[in-house]
């Protein structure tokens, strides 16, 4: 792929708020936008592999019947292919039990209800890891997807193919979900803005819950594509477990709004036993200094003791055993048998029997450790912090096929992830707001990204700081010339 055949259409190097402008002022037709986006994807998506259920004719005929009027009418979005639905789709989560199954599910999900009231179209779903459970986006069930900066590289995971859509320029704009880092991991190693939302901002109904650690948002190349795609989708259904306090103005509202001179801490260092890299690190350095020139109070070396811990980690394997053995079960359920071990991967069957040997006890006092890990993390900003400067990740994008699990070492893709997510998964057992932004790239050319995190609920903060930095950088115009 290279830049000149990715051009086409030139509406579609639009962000979604451009494009969406541009189709309500009937300069461009949203059949127009839909045919010049199958064009793309039929062109440049075979080397990538991000979109892997395609739903062309259903798209059209949604537009030739008509779409809803919503602030994004006739703009093109994926869905990830885990826990949204949409009616009458294939839904498989990189399992490929569900695949030969082929099994597709009758109703939408709460967050795809939202995209259609916005006037979304929706082209297809995007590859994932099998279940999520990777910080690269390579099943077995469909295939790897290649990073449109390089295509030797992952796009991370386990939004994967959704942030390697939006990077390709095949659509301005993704559904992703982050339960460990998935939207954060991917945005970082894919050039792209990745805000994952507070606990309750979104809902995850009527399949999944608010309580856990998974939410649901969006990959995108601005910021204020991010504020406006929250604006949209936000806000609860009737059943929801957790709700988020509102901000007293839209998300959009607050692109291009003065944050203040903010107390900012920031920090390299990882969990233990995980180094950065020092391009990792380099870049946020860098970013620090950039928001100490635009006003802010930055101080190296300042973040909360509970980051650097091993507390989380420890908790968090329990859970994710029962959470993997209860997934497959509910998915057995929808195709009707029992998904057995040839219909999995190895990493994720042994991670179900792991499961099964976790007693009620065990579960009830890693869900309590996890409390206690949420309420001491947010003490560092009850302390007058009010972001939190890291890496996204500890290391770069991974090659393909470096992390992958395999019969003599199942577990390899959930050790190698770890690097990945060392900045990340703490912040889905708090529930808090963090996003990553585009912040440099390595010698050999991939994106790299840093992470702001907010306490909860303080969305407007990350987008405004946000939205002055991709000011000040210039990141959304940035295209891939990949190589590989």
């Amino acid at each position: 792929m290279s830049t000149e055949a990715a051009s086409g259409a030139e509406f579609l190097d639009l962000d979604a708020v451009g494009l969406a402008a541009l189709i309500a002022a009937g300069e461009v037709s949203p059949m127009e936008v839909l045919d010049a986006t199958i064009e793309r994807i039929e062109r440049l998506d075979p080397e990538i592999n991000a979109i892997i259920h395609r739903r062309f004719e259903r798209a059209r005929a949604e537009v030739e019947a008509g779409l809803a009027d919503g602030p994004f009418t006739g703009v093109p979005i994926t869905i990830k292919d885990l826990w949204p639905t949409s009616a009458g789709d294939p839904f498989h989560l990189g399992v490929r039990g569900m695949k030969d199954a082929k099994y597709c599910h009758p109703t939408d999900s709460n967050l795809v209800t939202r995209y259609r009231e916005a006037g979304f179209v929706i082209v297809g779903r995007t590859n994932t890891p099998e279940l999520g459970l990777s910080a690269t986006t390579e099943p077995l069930a469909y295939g790897p997807t290649r990073n449109p900066w390089n295509l030797d590289y992952g796009p991370g995971g386990s939004s994967g193919g959704a942030a390697a859509s939006v990077a390709a320029g095949i659509t301005t704009v993704a559904n992703a979900s982050d339960g460990g880092g998935s939207i954060r991991i991917p945005a970082a190693h894919c050039g792209l803005v990745g805000l994952k939302v507070s606990r309750g901002r979104t809902s995850m109904g009527p399949m999944a819950e608010e309580w856990g650690s998974s939410v649901q948002h969006c990959v995108a190349r601005t910021v204020r594509d991010t504020a406006t795609v929250l604006d949209a989708s936000c806000g609860h259904f009737m059943g929801d477990g957790v709700v988020a306090p509102v901000p007293p103005n839209s998300f959009a509202y607050y692109v291009g709004t003065d944050p203040g001179s903010l107390r900012i801490g920031y920090t390299t260092h990882s969990r233990d036993g995980v180094d950065t890299a020092p391009e990792c690190a380099d870049a946020t350095v860098k970013l620090a200094e950039l928001l100490e020139s635009l006003g802010h109070q930055v101080e190296s070396d300042q973040s909360p003791d509970a980051l650097h811990g091993s507390a989380e980690s420890q908790s968090m394997a329990p859970i994710t055993g029962v959470g993997v053995k209860a997934h497959l079960k509910m998915l057995g359920d929808l195709i009707g048998r029992p998904l057995e071990e040839d219909d999995v991967e190895p990493g994720t069957w042994l991670m179900a029997q792991m499961g099964d040997s976790v007693s009620g006890l065990d579960y009830a006092a890693a869900a309590q450790a996890q409390h206690k890990y949420r309420r001491r993390m947010l003490s560092w900003w009850e302390q007058d912090w009010d972001l939190l400067l890291t890496p996204t990740t500890a290391h770069s994008a991974p090659r393909l096929g470096e992390i992958v699990p395999t019969d003599d070492n199942p577990f390899q893709s959930l050790l190698g992830s770890i690097p990945h997510a060392a900045f990340t998964s703490a912040f889905n057992i708090t529930g808090q707001p963090a996003i990553s932004i585009p912040a440099g790239f390595t010698s050999e050319g991939l994106p790299l990204g840093a992470q702001l995190v907010a306490a909860y609920g303080r969305e407007d903060q990350l987008i405004a700081v946000a939205a002055q930095l991709e000011t000040a950088l210039g990141w959304a115009g940035k295209r891939p010339t990949p190589r590989g």
